[in-house]
């Protein structure tokens, strides 16, 4: 591959969100480096959809210590990325990755523990190459480790510049409000919230968006796709490339339910109405709440990509096409 030189035009089309009561702007449509990006995947494939997504404006890149697999190879591929063709845009992106589940043997490599969580944002540094991250959350809550010393751990490496901000993943609207209101007390806001949200998975409308608005925090929905069950890939059977198909996907192939595929055509025929693909209006559908500031994709091809970004040609529903929509997806069961 040649010498990557990124599209001049990159940030005309993209749209730019204010990240809660910050002054941290992230795109509408980040990428999610969850899935084909581990050691197991084309490393070839894996750098194109890095290129493609920098020239559409997308500058918010997600990762975790564990993500691979195996776990750390997501990180360590994209250190290379970096190295190769990013090096000179780094102040033009935001690079966030997390801690919180097992990385490592024995008591100190798990959870939420001072120890680990700075522990694990280091050995996150040296796969990566970096002196800090933008974002780092703590990626689930602990329920033996205080959250006072979660917290305090957040703060610590924010002050000691290894993360510009701090962030929750997981979190019930109850913990979200305690764990927003120890980091204020400490003078660290907390910045973001990632959270599993989408047509098919609606917790956070229970709560937690609510707790957002009310402490100022950014959100940030990943699955919003249900992992490729809110397209059309699965209209007509299992693919052989898709993620219901892989052994370490996360869908497995039992979820892909006469059920659900009924739903998803239904859904589908309101896209098309709309001019817009399946994935698309599901994106769109997401990012409708205020308080989503962005979206994170996961992307397997190029044109995955160029799709999502195209959702944001089209993100407002009329009352008539919400209600339909929920007429749908109130069979859903969560």
């Amino acid at each position: 591959m040649q010498f990557y030189s990124p599209r001049s035009n990159r940030y005309d089309a993209m749209k730019y969100n204010q990240c809660g009561q910050s002054g941290l702007k992230l795109p509408s449509i980040s990428l999610g480096l969850w899935h084909n990006f581990g050691g197991v995947d084309s490393f070839h494939n894996a750098r194109s959809l890095m290129h493609r997504a920098f020239d559409l404006g997308i500058t918010h890149f997600d990762l975790a210590n564990n993500y691979g697999p195996p776990p750390g190879s997501a990180e360590e591929n994209f250190g290379k990325f970096l190295n190769k063709d990013f090096s000179s845009y780094r102040d033009e992106l935001v690079i966030s990755t997390k801690a919180g589940y097992q990385m490592w043997q024995g008591p100190y490599g798990d959870w939420g523990s001072r120890k680990y969580l700075i522990s694990s944002l280091d050995q996150s540094l040296n796969r990566m190459g970096l002196e800090y991250v933008d974002i780092f959350y703590h990626h689930r809550p602990d329920p033996e480790t205080p959250l006072e010393e979660t917290m305090q751990a957040l703060d610590q490496i924010v002050r000691c510049g290894k993360a510009l901000y701090a962030g929750i993943s997981n979190y019930s609207p109850e913990l979200t409000l305690k764990a927003s209101k120890i980091l204020k007390s400490l003078g660290t806001p907390c910045l973001i919230h990632q959270a599993k949200y989408s047509m098919f998975n609606r917790w956070i409308e229970k709560g937690l968006l609510h707790a957002l608005k009310e402490e100022g925090i950014g959100g940030i929905a990943f699955s919003p796709l249900a992992q490729g069950l809110l397209t059309d890939k699965y209209l007509n059977g299992i693919p052989t490339d898709s993620r219901a198909a892989k052994p370490h996907g996360f869908l497995r192939p039992e979820e892909v339910t006469a059920d659900k595929i009924s739903q998803v055509k239904r859904l589908n025929t309101i896209a098309q109405q709309r001019g817009q693909s399946m994935a698309q209006m599901a994106l769109a559908w997401v990012l409708r709440h205020p308080e989503m500031t962005s979206v994170l994709i996961g992307a397997s091809r190029i044109s995955q990509i160029d799709d999502a970004v195209g959702a944001l040609n089209n993100i407002a529903f009329s009352s008539e096409e919400l209600k339909a929509i929920e007429n749908i997806l109130i069979e859903t069961v969560v």
